[in-house]
């Protein structure tokens, strides 16, 4: 076939009528699973692309969602934002959506940017980024009835069993347990933790990971610095000249290149240190780090979002089918 195939093509290779075809596009809900199946088969043998603007008119969605672009700020971890956004820019695109991406300072400036954008019929639902304790953004989209889904968890009582919206998050615990048992089996049991001041649900939920990993008796080492790395590595430093110290597990990326400087500073360069994010800084300096896979995340937003019907939805969070939580992967080096 030397031009793009049509809906008519479609309906002719699956053997149904053309309204057949537009309710698998459009509604999919509606249509016996073995028929969609056919119709879906057809679309995908003979590459066909529905007419956005088309469908956009038909169902009066834009096939839209919109993500807040973090402001640039430089530092060594803004990477990981960057590999999400592209990811589910990429992988909605596969899916016959767009992304919209808008900018903004605060999270009142990011509600009045996502009222903008929602009034306008601009977009179908929305993607936040960064959650945290009494988020304001999500109780005003909860409150308008928008769709939506979070990379980072409600952060409330129970997330799991209770959970306040759709979410999907890097399982941080997993990650800092992986890295804290490699250190035990490969530096020693005196295993520390660089992390962040207490009250980061982030920082907290990688901090339980490496605690839950420690041997039963272990003393319990943990260094406090906020995301800064000449801080980083004045903590180590001094905790370098006071005590003795296996390996070290970190928080972050720029946390570890923090604590590598000191280590090198102090004539231990081969200090194990293990970092989380995976940056290209960390793999640079030879650094183990813990990957975070934001290319997961992004499918995994995207499934939440969209849910069975094969469109952006409004969906309530039952419990067991409101989240998903991606495993990361220690990489060591």
């Amino acid at each position: 076939m030397n031009r793009p195939a049509t809906i008519e093509d479609v309906a002719l290779a699956a053997g149904v009528s053309r309204q057949t075809v537009s309710n698998v596009l459009n509604s999919p809900a509606i249509v016996r699973e073995q028929t969609r199946e056919r119709v879906q088969a057809a679309i995908q043998r003979l590459g066909y692309a529905p007419h956005a603007s088309a469908r956009r008119l038909r169902t009066r969605r834009s096939s839209t969602i919109g993500i807040h672009l973090d402001p640039y700020a430089g530092g060594i971890s803004g990477v990981v934002l960057d590999r999400f956004v592209h990811a589910l820019t990429e992988h909605a695109g596969e899916r016959g959506l767009r992304v919209t991406l808008y900018a903004a300072r605060s999270p009142e400036e990011e509600i009045r940017k996502m009222a903008d954008l929602r009034d306008g019929g601009d977009i179908d639902g929305v993607v936040i980024t960064g959650t945290f304790h009494g988020d304001p953004r999500t109780t005003w989209l909860i409150e308008r009835g928008v769709p939506f889904v979070s990379f980072g968890r409600p952060w409330g009582v129970d997330d799991v069993a209770d959970p306040a919206h759709l979410w999907v998050d890097v399982d941080g615990a997993a990650g800092t347990a992986a890295a804290t048992r490699h250190a035990l089996a490969t530096a020693g049991p005196r295993v520390a933790f660089l992390g962040w001041p207490e009250g980061s649900g982030t920082g907290d939920d990688r901090e339980r990971g490496w605690r839950e990993s420690l041997p039963a008796g272990a003393e319990a080492v943990r260094l406090v610095c906020e995301e800064n790395v000449a801080r980083a590595r004045g903590v180590v430093s001094e905790a370098l000249a006071s005590q003795t110290i296996d390996a070290l597990v970190c928080v972050s990326d720029s946390l570890a290149v923090g604590a590598h400087l000191a280590a090198v500073a102090a004539g231990c360069p081969s200090l194990p240190i293990v970092g989380f994010d995976n940056t290209p800084a960390a793999e640079a300096l030879g650094l183990s780090s813990v990957e975070q896979l934001p290319e997961r995340v992004a499918t995994g937003a995207l499934d939440l979002l969209m849910g069975d019907a094969g469109a952006v939805s409004l969906r309530s969070p039952t419990p067991g089918r409101a989240h998903v939580l991606v495993e990361p992967r220690l990489i060591v080096r």
